[in-house]
């Protein structure tokens, strides 16, 4: 699929207001939630899995379109989401999109960088495209690669950035993420791993100076999950606390994004977050912190979409399918502004976007799920 023309600017207030008022007759009051200076829907569209072909491509695309086309206006992707096809069918969706007359500023579009990404397909010898691809030309040095798939300097995130931009056909990203740098620890000491945070918000912070990005973030697997004294944990109030030292309190670190599900629901309960004196929930920290929480994993791959007992579905609100169910209880909890669905079918996006036309789950009825008796 090759890149798209490219769209100047980005999503911005007014025109993610303009967004929700198209749909203002048919979506729940509280389907759009204002963040960050921008309207984003309840639920967006992620596009992870998938096979690495045209096919797949092609499905995607359209399940992209049908999805802004019912109400959602966030899209989430990564540079190394199979081996660049995925932001490249974004690219191809969003041009779809803009051709039936809907604007660049309506649509929040989000992606990644931090793996190294293959391109459309695996390499025969892994070691000899990371040489040629990324070692040759100067863009990362083998110690800078953690792990032989995680890298984060400036030079390397600077080639992701404009590879992530040319895919898309923007010039504009609205939440750039290092991609999961928990990754890191595994194979650096934390203090290294300081020294390499710091240098990557300060290079993401140049960016939107310079007007690529206009936010950026982290999207984490276990970083937020994780114990305190684990190797692989993240302390939001010191990544906080490094953006300000960047920027003052006009730093542009907002964004977070974790799995949080049925089955990993510690995003809300396990308070592992430091909060002046005290620890709290990651969700109650980034509220504190000014950050915006976007949840990944919202039905688990599809794991915690099949076979619910009525004891969940009931408090949920009874929907009509268990993935319907799944979503809806990311969608309505304390602190996420946005769960994140893998959609590459337009079938499953039309079923699971009947919930925009559904009110938020009380905070009661959520914790109720969780005091069942076994």
């Amino acid at each position: 699929m090759e890149a798209q023309t490219v769209i100047k600017a980005g999503a911005m207030l007014e025109g993610t207001a303009r967004y929700r008022a198209r749909f203002k007759d048919v979506v729940a009051e509280d389907h759009f939630r204002q963040a960050q200076n921008l309207w984003l829907s309840s639920i967006g569209i992620g596009t992870y899995l998938g096979e690495a072909n045209e096919e797949c491509d092609r499905r995607y695309m359209e399940a992209i379109v049908r999805a802004v086309e019912l109400g959602v206006n966030l899209i989430d992707t990564a540079a190394n989401y199979r081996f660049k096809r995925s932001e490249r069918s974004v690219g191809a969706a969003l041009k779809e999109l803009f051709a039936r007359g809907f604007a660049r500023d309506e649509i929040i579009v989000c992606t990644k960088g931090g793996y190294l990404p293959f391109d459309g397909a695996p390499p025969r010898d892994v070691w000899q495209y990371i040489e040629e691809t990324f070692v040759r030309p100067g863009i990362a040095s083998f110690a800078d690669i953690a792990g032989g798939a995680h890298c984060m300097t400036p030079r390397y995130l600077q080639n992701q950035l404009r590879q992530s931009l040319r895919n898309l056909g923007l010039d504009w990203i609205d939440v750039y993420y290092l991609h999961n740098p928990e990754s890191q620890l595994s194979s650096v000491s934390p203090e290294e791993f300081s020294k390499r945070l710091r240098a990557a918000f300060e290079f993401l912070e140049q960016k939107v100076v310079q007007g690529q990005i206009k936010n950026y973030g982290v999207a984490t697997w276990n970083g937020f999950r994780a114990e305190p004294d684990a190797r692989e944990y993240h302390s939001l109030e010191q990544m906080v606390g490094l953006a300000r030292d960047l920027g003052d309190d006009d730093h542009h670190f907002r964004f977070i994004q974790l799995p949080f599900n049925l089955a990993m629901p510690e995003a809300l309960f396990f308070q592992n977050q430091k909060l002046g004196d005290e620890y709290v929930s990651v969700l109650e920290a980034a509220r504190a912190f000014g950050v915006t929480a976007i949840a990944s994993g919202s039905i688990l791959q599809g794991q915690v979409s099949r076979g619910l007992p009525e004891a969940i579905r009931e408090p949920l609100g009874s929907l009509a399918t268990d993935a319907q169910t799944g979503i809806q209880f990311v969608r309505s909890a304390p602190g996420i502004t946005t769960a994140l669905v893998g959609m590459s079918r337009v079938a499953h996006v039309e079923e699971n976007l009947q919930l925009v036309g559904v009110a938020r789950a009380r905070a009661e009825d959520l914790i109720s799920v969780f005091d069942q008796e076994e």
